[in-house]
């Protein structure tokens, strides 16, 4: 359990978060007003719970090319690359937003990840010119869904496109993660009471993070310890779009990306659920997604949006037959819901292969 409270946990209305925004909060009052608010681009929020590790010196970013799935060698300030650490067999285990300040990279993280990813970093290191810490007790995270006035770095989210290497293993023609631009400014703790009331003064209100985590459902957007499990490789949640580069040199768990991505069938796929809104309740996210009687997958992330109601992401095997109805099952509850396809069930067919490269679905 997170020790880390956020100040604006005591401004009127907020409720805390739970789970991977505990320390911040899931909403000041109306959840769902505040998510028009940031789908409209009027709104931010407190991800002051994040984690943040820096890596300083000279050899940072060809160093962390070597070790992760992505190609940072040439990274400049006001790039926003997302990048992979995985294991031996192509399981993902840091999932990290980039930002290179021309002096030091900063990683931005999920709370859980930033004090095992700067101990693993540091093992790694050898005889580098590199310096690594976890800055997550001084440093946090402001998000929106527009530029804010805020004088600080900031990541981009390269989602949905496909960035040079990469790879799109959607089938859709109009991704609806375009229509979620989305911006994370790094802020000093002791700055964020100042930070959050220069905004409000310059027009944004304040919105939870229930509304961020259900715009973000509904872009397809995965998220390390939602949708990422102990067994996640790339290709399942359509991650080599923007977290991948195909024909860069080796690193760990290279191989396996190289021969799910030659094979085209990655061993499961995530899927898009439009939730049955009749019941005056949802499921929780890890309750089991069934075919029948037969269990085929996971629900990993669960909100209410707007506009669409009741969705949700899950995990299913690849095989599943994309037009079934599905049933989540949590307790003596049943929700049927509706699936659709992000992850291709035959991956390979869905884009053309172009000089190394990729060519995106049009």
């Amino acid at each position: 359990m997170s020790s880390y409270r956020s100040p604006l946990l005591s401004r009127s209305g907020a409720v805390a978060a739970e789970g991977l925004d505990e320390g911040v909060a899931a909403h000041y009052g109306d959840p769902l007003r505040e998510q028009r608010a940031l789908a409209a681009g009027t709104a931010f929020v407190d991800h002051s719970q994040r984690g943040v590790v820096t890596v300083r010196g000279a050899d940072r970013l060809s160093w962390l090319t070597t070790l992760s799935s992505q190609d940072v060698s040439r990274l400049t300030p006001g790039e926003s690359p997302e990048l992979l650490l995985l294991s031996l067999q192509g399981r993902i285990e840091y999932d990290a937003h980039i930002i290179d300040d021309g002096e030091a990279a900063w990683l931005l993280v999920e709370a859980a990840e930033a004090a095992p990813l700067a101990q693993w970093l540091d093992s790694m290191k050898f005889m580098l010119r590199v310096e690594i810490a976890d800055r997550s007790a001084e440093w946090g995270v402001l998000a929106s869904s527009v530029a804010l006035p805020l004088d600080a770095p900031y990541w981009q989210d390269p989602w949905p496109g496909v960035v040079p290497g990469g790879y799109a293993y959607s089938d859709s023609e109009h991704h609806p993660g375009a229509e979620r631009p989305w911006f994370e400014y790094l802020v000093q703790l002791s700055e964020l009471g100042e930070r959050a009331d220069a905004l409000q003064s310059s027009g944004f209100s304040q919105a939870g993070s229930l509304a961020a985590e259900a715009l973000r459902l509904a872009a397809w957007r995965p998220r390390w310890g939602a949708e990422i499990d102990e067994k996640t490789i790339p290709h399942e949640l359509d991650l080599m779009r923007t977290a991948v580069h195909l024909s860069k040199g080796c690193y760990k768990g290279q191989e396996t990306v190289a021969r799910v991505h030659n094979l085209g069938h990655p061993p499961r796929r995530l899927v898009f659920l439009q939730l049955d809104g009749s019941q005056h309740t949802m499921p929780a996210a890890g309750a089991p997604v069934l075919l029948g009687e037969r269990t085929v997958g996971t629900l990993t992330s669960v909100a209410q949006h707007y506009e669409m109601g009741p969705i949700g992401l899950a995990v299913v095997k690849r095989n599943v037959d994309p037009d079934a109805e599905l049933t989540i099952q949590d307790g003596d509850e049943a929700y049927v819901a509706a699936q659709e396809i992000i992850v291709a069930t035959d991956a390979g067919q869905v884009v053309g292969r172009q000089s190394g490269f990729l060519r995106p679905v049009r």
